[in-house]
């Protein structure tokens, strides 16, 4: 992203089946911020109303969208000593909540407590080094943020009906956690009509930029600790894993992964009834960034060095095909 404009890619409709047709239109808005320095993170809230993105001029800005395209600045939160790397916004059942997560090692949790009013409810000072990734749960896990640390750990941090936080950390990665990701709560049938909910146990997935370049699965235990799967997937990426992303389960009962590293690859996981992880590698041309999924979780749109969002997805025979493009100078429409 350029110093102080942020772009916004839509995606609008698609269908939920990964292997059905897929008919979508594919645009960009650019918007001009009061941010001094380089943009790291722009996320919509649940509605697409809300609009926060961070920087390494230490702020975070919060803008209301309107239709027709028209965004409006109503807050500016400041209290991070270093780059904001990421923002994330809680499920709207608990209110207008947003976290952050800086080079300063701080996570913080910010409440609009009154109209354009922001104020810091929770503040995480548990980690060593730079906080690089965060993610809130499904929202069937309670109000409950997941943070990945240069420093190798993972935090959990998990609200309770007091009012207070409840803090757990534990070793993710030898040297460095770049990415962390939830598991869905339920599984694709279960969101199915007439189809009865069966909550998961919690899941999450980390991405790290240890020697052996490792994605690795955890799982919530009965013991109320969290611990490595005994099965997990392959060593695949030869450099550092910078981003993680766990796929909606909508319309699909396998457990779906994507990771995208330095190494110019992106690795789409799945997980087959014994518990393995099977996988597909995407080549690119440039270094990656990110990966995010579609809400149906039937597309992947995956971000490079070469300033370029590029949307996947997969045919008919399981393959995954390029369905769309988008530069920051084009639109484009695909099918």
């Amino acid at each position: 992203l350029v110093v102080n404009r942020v772009a916004l890619v839509l995606v609008e409709h698609c269908v939920a089946d990964r292997k059905r047709p897929c008919f979508f239109r594919i645009s960009m808005n650019k918007i001009a911020t009061s941010h001094e320095d380089l943009i790291h993170d722009a996320q919509l809230d649940y509605y697409g109303k809300r609009l926060a993105t961070c920087s390494s001029d230490r702020t975070i800005k919060i803008y209301d969208v309107f239709e027709g395209g028209e965004r409006k600045q109503v807050a500016d939160l400041a209290g991070h000593e270093g780059p904001v790397w990421q923002v994330a916004w809680a499920h709207p059942k608990f209110g207008n909540v947003l976290a952050s997560c800086s080079y300063d090692r701080h996570v913080r949790v910010w409440k609009e407590v009154a109209p354009g009013q922001w104020a810091t409810i929770y503040k995480y000072v548990g980690h060593t080094q730079s906080v690089n990734s965060i993610t809130w749960s499904p929202p069937e896990h309670g109000l409950c943020l997941a943070c990945a640390s240069s420093d190798g750990t993972v935090s959990v941090l998990t609200h309770n009906a007091d009012d207070t936080w409840a803090e757990y950390k534990f070793q993710a990665h030898k040297t460095g956690c770049n990415a962390v990701s939830w598991a869905p709560a339920f599984l694709g049938g279960s969101t199915l009509p007439g189809a009865p909910d069966q909550l998961q146990e919690k899941r999450l997935v980390t991405g790290g930029c240890d020697r052996d370049r490792s994605v690795l699965i955890w799982r919530f235990t009965d013991r109320e600790t969290w611990e490595a799967e005994p099965t997990q997937p392959e060593k695949v990426h030869t450099d550092w894993v910078r981003d993680v992303a766990w796929a909606p389960s909508l319309g699909s009962s396998e457990a779906m992964i994507a990771s995208c590293s330095q190494d110019k690859k992106v690795v789409i996981w799945t997980q087959d009834a014994s518990g393995m992880w099977n996988y597909k590698e995407l080549v690119f041309s440039s270094v990656l960034w990110r990966v995010s999924w579609s809400v149906t979780g039937n597309i992947l749109a995956v971000s490079g060095g070469d300033n370029l969002v590029t949307l996947w997805k997969q045919n008919m025979l399981g393959d995954w095909e390029q369905v769309g493009q988008l530069s920051e100078d084009s639109n484009t429409t695909q099918n």
